[in-house]
């Protein structure tokens, strides 16, 4: 029996902890669905067209991978999609109970439908797409952390809102002016 598994979330952006927990899901699963949650009452950095275009180029190489979006209930998605398991990223012991709290309910409206939990590699485990724009925000470099493609757009549209911002050149402690 074919094995559909969905993998939701905002994805704003996509980061490599989202991208580990997809290469190595579609391993696990016959097909995985990146499903893009369409949230009205969230304010996201990238629509959600642009989400799912940085999505499809991420995944191009992984062939059992698709990119949809969905809103509503997640389990009323992957019900109609056919999916039998939806997975979830756990970071660290703060995601578990939202986590744990979301699977029981999910079960409760369709037990038909399991929820898989993943933990990202070592690497990304302290990695969030909400961090990342706090980063970029304050002018840090997110290189390795999310796609080059990401980076650049993050750049492109957070970079034009730090007005008066200055970044110290590496290695140098700039002084201080007095006036």
């Amino acid at each position: 029996m074919k094995v559909l598994a969905v993998y939701p979330g905002s994805f704003d952006p996509v980061t490599h902890g989202h991208l580990d927990i997809i290469r190595r899901g579609s391993r696990l699963f016959d097909r995985i669905v990146v499903a893009i949650l369409r949230n009205p009452e969230k304010k996201a950095l990238f629509s959600l067209e642009e989400r799912r275009r940085i999505l499809v180029n991420a995944t191009s190489g992984i062939p059992n991978v698709t990119v949809d979006s969905f809103d509503g209930l997640l389990v009323d998605y992957a019900h109609r999609r056919g999916a039998r398991v939806i997975v979830r990223g756990l970071r660290a012991l703060s995601d578990f109970e939202y986590e744990f709290q979301m699977a029981l309910m999910n079960r409760r409206l369709d037990s038909s439908i399991e929820t898989v939990f993943m933990m990202p590699s070592e690497t990304y485990s302290y990695l969030s797409s909400r961090l990342v724009k706090e980063v970029v925000r304050l002018g840090g470099s997110v290189a390795g952390l999310v796609p080059p493609e990401v980076e650049r757009r993050l750049r492109a549209r957070v970079g034009n809102r730090l007005k008066g911002s200055r970044r110290p050149s590496r290695g140098k402690v700039q002084p201080r002016r007095r006036g």
